[in-house]
This record gives structure tokens, C-alpha cells and sequence, in this order.
């Protein structure tokens, strides 16, 4: 099964990322979605969403990227074939154990997004750091680490894509959120962007092709 969502959420990243990066855009959407369809176990879709990108290198960037829409899938269509606790069974705590290197910071912030959509909030930089993160939690600091680049100039939300590179060009490169800065922050100035907004955002990006399809996913995300 595929999230509609997701499967939005596949082909427009897609057609973003392939305005700057050149490649066979559907046959490699066709690709992934048979892979997100498959009715086979979570880690027997990791190892064909792997074989996929193994076939198009030039899209390697989106990889791990696409592991969260594999994952946020999973939470959201597939797990309604599983049983109702599965989350709390030993198969599960294998699964997590066997990807915990997978994946990146994207995973919880479409999760908050879905639960925006679900519970008719508007998502905002701020509530999804204090309140979906709880990065001022003590019980929380490994996310407030993770995050202290965005926690440091959240100031930024209220600026402009401009100024946004100028500070995302400038984050530590061994830092987690370093390629999800610019995309991160630029949604979050404007969560419904209109064509015009969207221009702006790839005329500043650090990496056009992954920052836009990036930007896309979550716009994709935050639709009615």
C-alpha cells in the first residue's frame, strides 16, 4: 500500500530534483513506487529501495531522504495490515535496531507535519521544536543537540531565503542537519509558498536539485 500523500510526494520531489539534475524522471518515479507498494516485509523494502538507487546514482543524494517517506509510509498505510501493537514487538525492536543508521531529521518532521494535517494545526518552526521535539526538555538534549543549528537562528524564519544560505553555507559540515538546513528553515518562512516563493528559494539554494526536492516533499506534506 502507498500513502496518496507520499505517492504526491514521490513524483514531485522527483520532477524537482530532475529540474537541476537530469534524469529519466518516470521511469525512476515508477521505480520507486512499485518498491513503495510492495507487500513484503519493511526490510525487504529497504533492500529494493536500495536496488533502485544502486541503478541511478545520479539521484544518490535522495536516498536516505527517501528511506523517511519509506518509513512515514510504513507508519501510515502498511501498518494497517500488521497487528495493533506491532510497534511494541520484538520485530519491530529488530527492525529499528538493524536501520539505526538510516534515514535522516526529515523522518520527524514529516511526522509532525502529518500529525499538523490530522489535528488542523498550522505548523510553525517554534511548535515543532518545543512541543512535537521538546528540544527544552532535559529528557530530550540528544534533539536539542541534533537541532542547535536551527535552535540558534530561528530568528531566521522571519528573514529570507538569502539570508538563510548565508548562514546554512556557514554550518559545521559533520553537523546532522547540514544538508536539511536550507530546506528546513525556507519552508518554515513560508509553508504555503506561492510559484513566485518557490523561485526565490531555489535562486538561493546551497544544493538546488536536493534542497528543492527536499522543500517540495514538505510543501507536498503541508497540503489540505
Amino acid at each position: 500500500m502507498i500513502d496518496p500523500t507520499i505517492q504526491n510526494a514521490i513524483s514531485a520531489s522527483l520532477q524537482a530534483y530532475t529540474a537541476y539534475t537530469p534524469l529519466n524522471v518516470e521511469e525512476l518515479t515508477a521505480r520507486l513506487t512499485d518498491v513503495f507498494v510492495l507487500d513484503e516485509d519493511f526490510l525487504d523494502k529497504v533492500d529494493a529501495l536500495d536496488e533502485v538507487f544502486d541503478e541511478y546514482p545520479q539521484a544518490e543524494s535522495l536516498r536516505e531522504v527517501f528511506f523517511d517517506l519509506l518509513m512515514v509510509n510504513f507508519f501510515s498505510a502498511d501498518i494497517e495490515r500488521l497487528e495493533e501493537d506491532y510497534l511494541d514487538t520484538p520485530e519491530w525492536a529488530d527492525i529499528e535496531e538493524e536501520t539505526i543508521d538510516r534515514g535522516t531529521e526529515l523522518l520527524n518532521l514529516l511526522l509532525y507535519l502529518n500529525e499538523c494535517r490530522d489535528e488542523a494545526i498550522e505548523p510553525s518552526l517554534e511548535d515543532y521544536l518545543a512541543e512535537f521535539l521538546l528540544v527544552d526538555d532535559d529528557e530530550f538534549q540528544d534533539e536539542h543537540q541534533i537541532y542547535e543549528p536551527i535552535i540558534a537562528n530561528q530568528i531566521l524564519v522571519e528573514s529570507t531565503p538569502e539570508e538563510v544560505k548565508k548562514i546554512a553555507v556557514k554550518v559545521a559540515e559533520d553537523a546532522e542537519l547540514k544538508d536539511l538546513f536550507y530546506p528546513i528553515m525556507t519552508f518554515f518562512q513560508n509553508t504555503k509558498p506561492r510559484d513566485n516563493d518557490k523561485q526565490t528559494v531555489a535562486e538561493n539554494a546551497v544544493d538546488k536539485s536536493f534542497d528543492m526536492a527536499v522543500f517540495t516533499i514538505l510543501e507536498t506534506f503541508n497540503q489540505d
